[in-house]
């Protein structure tokens, strides 16, 4: 990494500087925050808050996308509570050990790669089921909650919709997974567990199963009917199971499945030709299997 220390307190900067060069990191250091802001290129930012007469927030803002850590030698209002409502990550206490910056560091490190990565997933999961409507009320939702669909992507889209409206930390369970009723036992009240693949559990496996999401909130899905009564129980149709099931289709019904649910992503002109059809064709198709496209 390469490391930016603002300390005015030259043997200390020069001492931090070699531990952390030791330990494989490209370390540069200045004495004011005016040299600091010159250049933003830096991983993380140890800023020294003993540096008298000196505005640390032109440097937080500089350094806005790095990991600023404060080096602080008593805790108070301007040393610590400004700067870290300013931007600055964290903060150690004077004098320190090496391996109590490095541990800080490399935790903001691992936190900043994986709220890029929950970005990713996020918008990748948003794009995903951007082809699928669905409307529900989750106010009214009883867990757990049986969600019946042949179509895979229906039901990991409610339950994906479903945590981000409640704000729950979502676990991902199919019960394929050995480990699966050991995974489902130690997860907490506190989160949404999202189980796939009801249909393969014989019902004395269900019946433990069962046993295990007692006071917890739980949502199943199957590709088959659900027969459990006693739960409540969503069925979703849709078009698409027919892929979803591995077939090999008549090409009458595979037209009929991208014209559903492509036609509203490509013009007319241009979907009637990646289906080798005329655009007189395509319209034809719409009347014999009564599809709308919505404007």
């Amino acid at each position: 990494m390469k490391i930016l220390i603002i300390e005015n307190e030259v043997y200390l900067a020069q001492s931090i500087a070699t531990k952390l060069s030791e330990l494989g990191h490209v370390c540069e250091m200045c004495t004011s925050t005016r040299d600091a802001i010159k250049s933003n290129n830096y991983d993380v930012v140890l800023l020294s808050t003993n540096i008298n007469g000196q505005d640390f927030n032109p440097v937080i803002e500089t350094f806005k996308k790095s990991i600023i850590i404060l080096m602080v030698s008593y805790i108070s209002n301007d040393t610590v509570s400004k700067p870290l409502s300013a931007g600055a990550k964290d903060y150690i206490l004077k004098p320190f050990m090496i391996e109590e910056l490095i541990r800080k560091i490399n935790h903001y490190q691992d936190y900043e790669k994986l709220k890029k990565r929950n970005i990713a997933y996020d918008r990748y999961l948003t794009h995903n089921f951007s082809s699928i409507s669905t409307e529900h009320n989750f106010e009214n939702i009883e867990l757990p909650l049986f969600i019946s669909s042949t179509y895979q992507k229906h039901a990991d889209s409610f339950a994906f919709e479903y945590a981000k409206k409640k704000n729950l930390p979502l676990h991902f369970i199919t019960l394929s997974d050995s480990k699966a009723m050991s995974e489902i036992e130690s997860i907490t009240e506190n989160s949404l567990i999202y189980i796939i693949d009801l249909q393969i559990f014989k019902k004395a496996e269900r019946k433990a199963l069962y046993a295990l999401l007692e006071n917890k909130k739980a949502i199943l899905s199957s590709s088959d009917k659900i027969e459990d009564d006693e739960f409540s129980i969503i069925e979703m149709k849709s078009e698409n199971n027919i892929f979803d099931q591995g077939e090999i289709l008549p090409i009458e019904e595979y037209v009929k499945f991208i014209v559903l649910n492509y036609q509203h992503k490509f013009p007319d002109t241009e979907l009637s030709k990646k289906l080798g059809i005329s655009r007189k064709s395509l319209w034809e198709k719409r009347k014999k299997y009564d599809i709308v496209k919505k404007k």
